[in-house]
Order: C-alpha cells, then sequence, then structure tokens
C-alpha cells in the first residue's frame, strides 16, 4: 500500500458529514412546521414561508462559503495531529522500531538509530544490528516475547509484540508493498536499558554474606605424629594457615574449637577462590614441621539469597557432604547446586572406633523398636553388598526379629553364596526375597536397612524407600549430592568396605551375638573381593575387622575355593587385556564382553584391577555393554581420583575404586566422553 494520490479526494467521514449538515435538517424541520401552519390556519401561511425561505437562503449561501475552508481547517488539524504524533514518536526517548515479520526494518525512532548508530537502509534485517534477535525469535502470534541481549556496552531487555490488523494503514515513514509473507501484520520492538539496574543487582549480589565452615580433618592424628616440642609450632602453622587465606576475601574467621573454623565473607570473593580452585587444600597439605602425615581440609560454603540462618545451614549440609566423601575438599551448595573441589589425597584412617559404637548402639535402638527388618544392597549385589546384608541379618536375629534380604539378578560369587544359605537348612525358606514381595511386607512395623549404597536409584528396590518410616544407611561409598534421606546415616569413605563397618558394630551387639561360620566367610569374602585382597583401601581397621571374622571361624581355604572362575573367564580376561589401549601415557582404557560370560560387571572389575599392574598405569576404565547399558568400572593406585571422573558422568565410589552407568550411548561414545574428561583435568591439572 503506497502513498496516497495528491489528487485523490477526501471524504468526510458519516459522524462529521452528518454534523456539519445540520442547517439543512433544520430546515427541513421548517418546512414540516409550515406545512402544519397551513393546515391549521391558511390565512397566516405568508410569514412562516416567508421566514422558512430566507432561513433556507441564508444556510445554503454560508455551506456553500464556507465548506472548502471548515474541510481544508480539518484536514489540517488531522495533518498536524499526525505530524505530531510522528515526531512524538520518532523523538521517543524509548528506542522503539517496527520490523516486517520477516525480521526486516521498517521504521526506527531517533533513539534506536542512536542505539545502532547507523542509518537504517531498505529491508535491512535487524539481525546485522543485534545477532540475538533472529527471526525465528520473532512472535508468531500475539504472544508477547522478552529476550535480554547485551549491545555494545549496554544491557537492554527487548520486548517484541505482533500487531495485526485486516484494514492496517501504514504512515508515511515506512511501506508495506511487494513484501512477502503476512501483508497485514508488523512487529513492534522496544528496547529498555536495564544497565543500571543490572549493575545494582550485582553490587547487591556482590555484597551478600556468606558462611563457610572448615574442618582439619586429621588434625589429632597429624598432631600425634609430631615431635612434642613443635605441636605449639604445628598448631600455629595450621592456624595460620587458615587466616591467611580468608584473609584475602576480607573474610571475619572464628575459631570455634581446635579444629574448627567459621568465617563470614562477601560472596563477590566466591569466584575468586572458585578460579584458584581452593589453593587453600594444597596449602594445608605442605605444612611440615615433621608430621608424618600431611595436613587435610574440609570446607563447605552455603550460598543463600535469605537469611543469613539458611546460609549456615547450608554450609553445614555442604561441609557434612564434603566430610561424607573423605574430606580434603571443599562442598559450594547454591540452592540445588553443589560444585566439588579437591578430593586428591586418600582418606586417613581414624584409629577410634567411637563413632562405630555409637551408631551401633543407635541401630539396636531402632530394631527393638520393630517386629520385622528388611536389608538390601545395591543392584547387581557383589560380594560386599551380601556380605553386609547377612551381617545385618544375625545382628537382627539376636534380636529375635523377623528379617527378609531383598535381592535379586546376582553375581555368579553371590550365586553360589547364595545356595549354601539355602542349602545348609539352618536359615528360613524366605531369607532371600525380590522387590515384589518385599513391597508386601513393608508397614508401620518393619524399618529398612540399606547397605554398601547411598543413592536411592541404585538400591536393589528404590519404592521401598518411600515407603519405610525407618530407613538407616550403612555405607563405605563417597557421598553424593543425592544422598537417601535416612533416620540413620553412617557412611565412613575411610572404610574398606561395608562388611568392614558392619563387623566393627557387631563386635558392640553384646554377648549374645554369635556369627556362624557361613555368616563369617560371606563377610570374609566381602573384604577380600573389595580390598583386591588386602591390596586397596586396607588399613588397620580392615584387618582388625577380618581378624575378627576369622576368630568366628572364617575358613579362608573354602573361601579361596568359593572365589575361584572358570578357564573361560579367565581366557576372556586375558582377550580383554590384550586388547587395551594405552591414553596419554598414563591411562588404560579396555572393553570387556557384555555377553558369554555369567557376572560381566565382575569381570570388568577383575580386568580393571589387573591393568593397574602394568607399569606407569596412573588409572585404569574397563567399559562393557551389558542389558542395555554401559558399565565403567574405574580404578587407580592412588594419586587419581577416579571419583570425581565418574561423578562426572553420573557416577561415584571412590577415590581408587569408583564405576557409572551410561544409557543411550555407544561403548565408542562412552570411552570418547571419559578421554574428553581425562584431558580437560589433566589440562586444568586436576590430576
Amino acid at each position: 500500500m503506497g502513498k496516497k494520490n495528491e489528487n485523490e479526494k477526501v471524504h468526510l467521514n458519516k459522524p462529521l458529514k452528518s454534523y456539519i449538515s445540520w442547517p439543512f435538517y433544520m430546515g427541513l424541520i421548517l418546512i414540516a412546521m409550515d406545512i402544519c401552519i397551513y393546515v391549521a390556519q391558511p390565512d397566516v401561511i405568508l410569514i412562516p414561508v416567508l421566514f422558512t425561505l430566507f432561513y433556507l437562503l441564508v444556510a445554503t449561501i454560508l455551506f456553500v462559503s464556507r465548506f472548502k475552508t471548515i474541510n481544508h481547517n480539518l484536514v489540517q488539524f488531522a495533518a498536524d495531529y499526525s505530524q505530531v504524533q510522528r515526531k512524538l514518536l520518532k523523538e521517543l526517548i524509548l528506542p522503539y522500531a517496527v520490523l516486517d515479520v520477516d525480521g526486516n526494518i521498517l521504521y526506527g525512532n531517533s533513539a534506536f538509530l542512536d542505539i545502532i548508530n547507523d542509518e537504517i537502509g531498505t529491508n535491512t534485517l535487524i539481525q546485522r544490528y543485534i545477532p540475538e534477535i533472529t527471526p525465528a525469535k520473532l512472535p508468531k502470534d500475539e504472544k508477547d516475547v522478552t529476550i535480554n541481549i547485551k549491545y555494545e556496552a549496554s544491557d537492554y531487555r527487548v520486548y517484541m509484540r505482533r500487531i495485526t490488523d485486516a484494514d492496517f494503514q501504514s504512515p508515511n515513514d515506512w511501506d508495506f508493498e511487494n513484501r512477502d509473507g503476512d501483508s497485514n501484520s508488523i512487529v513492534v520492538i522496544y528496547l529498555y536499558d536495564i544497565t543500571e539496574i543490572n549493575k545494582l543487582k550485582q553490587e547487591n549480589s556482590d555484597k551478600k554474606m556468606l558462611a563457610g565452615l572448615i574442618n582439619i580433618d586429621n588434625y589429632d592424628e597429624t598432631m600425634e605424629s609430631v615431635d612434642e616440642v613443635r605441636r605449639p609450632i604445628f598448631a600455629g602453622l595450621v592456624e595460620r594457615t587458615v587466616t591467611r587465606y580468608v584473609s584475602e576475601a576480607e573474610a571475619i574467621i572464628k575459631k570455634l574449637e581446635k579444629d574448627k573454623y567459621i568465617f563470614i565473607f562477601e560472596n563477590k570473593y566466591l569466584e575468586k577462590l572458585k578460579n584458584d580452585k581452593f589453593r587453600i587444600l594444597d596449602d594445608a597439605r605442605e605444612i611440615n614441621v615433621g608430621n608424618k602425615l600431611p595436613v587435610t581440609i574440609s570446607m563447605g560454603i552455603g550460598v543463600y539469597d535469605g537469611s543469613y540462618t539458611k546460609s549456615y545451614d547450608m554450609a553445614r549440609a555442604a561441609l557434612d557432604l564434603a566430610l561424607g566423601r573423605g574430606g580434603d575438599q571443599v562442598v559450594v551448595k547454591e540452592g540445588d547446586k553443589v560444585s566439588y573441589f579437591g578430593g586428591k589425597s586418600a582418606s586417613v584412617e581414624r584409629q577410634t572406633r567411637v563413632r562405630a559404637r555409637v551408631k551401633a548402639h543407635a541401630l539396636l535402638e531402632f530394631m527393638e523398636g520393630k517386629e520385622k527388618v528388611l536389608v538390601m544392597g545395591h543392584k547387581i549385589p557383589d560380594a560386599d553388598a551380601f556380605g553386609s546384608c547377612i551381617g545385618i541379618y544375625r545382628i537382627a536375629k539376636t534380636l529375635n526379629k523377623k528379617v527378609n534380604i531383598v535381592i535379586s539378578n546376582v553375581t555368579s560369587d553371590v550365586a553360589t553364596m547364595m545356595k549354601l544359605f539355602k542349602e545348609s537348612g539352618e536359615y528360613e525358606e524366605d531369607i532371600f526375597i525380590e522387590g515384589d514381595k518385599a513391597r508386601e511386607l513393608m508397614d508401620e512395623k518393619a524399618m529398612l536397612v540399606v547397605v554398601d549404597v547411598n543413592i536411592p536409584a541404585r538400591t536393589e528396590c528404590p519404592e521401598l524407600i518411600d515407603m519405610a518410616d525407618i530407613i538407616v544407611v550403612l555405607d563405605h561409598h563417597r557421598q553424593t549430592d543425592e544422598p537417601i534421606k535416612a533416620t540413620l546415616s553412617y557412611v565412613e569413605p575411610v572404610a574398606s568396605s561395608a562388611c568392614e563397618m558392619i563387623a566393627e558394630i557387631l563386635q558392640y551387639v553384646g554377648n549374645n551375638l554369635k556369627l556362624k561360620t557361613l555368616e563369617a566367610d560371606a563377610m570374609y569374602a566381602g573384604i577380600l573381593i573389595d580390598t583386591n585382597n588386602f591390596l586397596v583401601k586396607t588399613g588397620v581397621r580392615t584387618f582388625e575387622a577380618a581378624a575378627y571374622l576369622r576368630k568366628s571361624g572364617v575358613d579362608i581355604t573354602r573361601i579361596r575355593k568359593l572365589l575361584r572362575t572358570d578357564i573361560k573367564n579367565h581366557m576372556l580376561q586375558a582377550k580383554t587385556i590384550t586388547s587395551a589401549e594405552m591414553f596419554l601415557n598414563n591411562y588404560m582404557l579396555a572393553v570387556a564382553p557384555g555377553s558369554g560370560v555369567d557376572s560381566p560387571t565382575v569381570l570388568a572389575a577383575q580386568v580393571a584391577n589387573e591393568l593397574l599392574n602394568v607399569k606407569d598405569v596412573r588409572a585404569s576404565f574397563v567399559f562393557t555393554d551389558y542389558n542395555g547399558k554401559i558399565y565403567i568400572s574405574a580404578r587407580s593406585i592412588d594419586d587419581v581420583n577416579v571419583q570425581v571422573i565418574m561423578e562426572k558422568l553420573g557416577g561415584g565410589g571412590h577415590m581408587t575404586v569408583a564405576g557409572a552407568q551410561l544409557t543411550e550411548v555407544s561403548v565408542e561414545e562412552a570411552k570418547n566422553e571419559v578421554k574428553a574428561i581425562i584431558e580437560e583435568m589433566v589440562k586444568n591439572k586436576e590430576i
């Protein structure tokens, strides 16, 4: 639709035409009045007729002589009004532009032109000036679209509105002709400068106060390893290291105990602490005044927009998570988002068993208040999960409780042990049940004990967690940010196995408890498998637990025979090892068969352990395509934290023993993901 022809006549609309024509309507009324007078009194009709003719004559003369002037003034008023509107729009402080439905600029006011620093050309795409405004982002209907953009040094919130009208009349400043698409629609955009608002928001966020908690993980153990005369020096160096580090963030710090601190600092320093990967972890390990153990620190930081109390609670939860993952790391909790830093050192074993005794007494109290106990481990349970379930079974039976172990889809080793229990004649026929039966048994008279796992989705029957009112978790894996919400939780990452933890608890149950030989064998086998014959994560307490089980009648020869594999399994191990590839000179990757073997995941774990015997190998990763998933078994000796690597894939475990399960990927894609993570961590000097 182009500009109107200058010779085109301007017609008045009906309301205005009626208003201007009212004298003629008055003339018609006078004529009607004359007729009425003539009918009533004909002899007086002359005077009204003369008056009416005079009125019509004067009205006609005035209308004819003044019409062009009135019409001209009306048109001039409309034109002036349109010019005022156009000028107001053009000089409007708010940047404003009109686009066609394809994103071409039809019009922009002065404020808009000042922003883009250019004169608008014909059919110029808005995307040329503002890349974020693409044709795909333009509104397709009358629903407004809002986006935030950054243009040069300013921030803008852009509101886009589509306007459609079948009788669209365009101003003279833009042309709708020869345009593809919807000729009855335009898109109007408004740009609101929010630079100052964002600046104030950032300043407010920067000044937000955060709470942090610091815990010296092994203060007592390290202090004991220092000569007595140097202990004051050691204590001073530890305190100086902590206070000097937090002072860089201009924090207020308060010492709560000899090994615990709380500090308050502004949010603007958090990013700086993150960027240097919380250097205090390395600074603490460098403290050396003759101490035989390195000092390790755990830190929890809570970020919350509300009250300081909530920030402290989140810091407390973050610190608990750091300690539950073995210490020597920093956990930052920002709402539901959790970030981990550090975790390079192996956890230091505590010689005291006070915590085990406290947890044992709490467990007994819960059991005494229930009639039934259901016990379960993780999916595809291994020897450690099975042995742990057996240990809990013996505790509950000592208290004369009904006990059922929820288990299914076991490995060949576990299947062999289960067969021994079933054929012994000393146990109930329903000692082992599956998930369906367990759900029927779970009621207000039953409690749930979960062993060797603390992630709900990986338990044998996750539904039981939602059904139980009392849940006890006993696990030795590092805690994740989505643990089971347990009534009683005993997570000890320094323990070699769950069987070791439960062997300690057994010793605090009382004199009435007596392990049967078959039960001791199952628990001993669990420790043996998880420690790779006492080579991995083995501490003093591990041997003490093994010694307790040995006194309970463990037959080592019988266990060795029990855990033996057939020749086919050995040949598959050898074949998998032969096909392994070296990556970055220190990392070994291999693919184990997912079929033709009784327990593919066990085979992968065995191969991963064997690959660590290769010189210069720091970590090994074995991939198995089994039951529609890619299982990854990761192992390391000491200086590579494979748990951190597996966590990036949604898995977990320990520093030297970890794993993950991937779905909707191929083995090759899984290998590439692991390689990419290793490369990134090596580049960032995280490993």
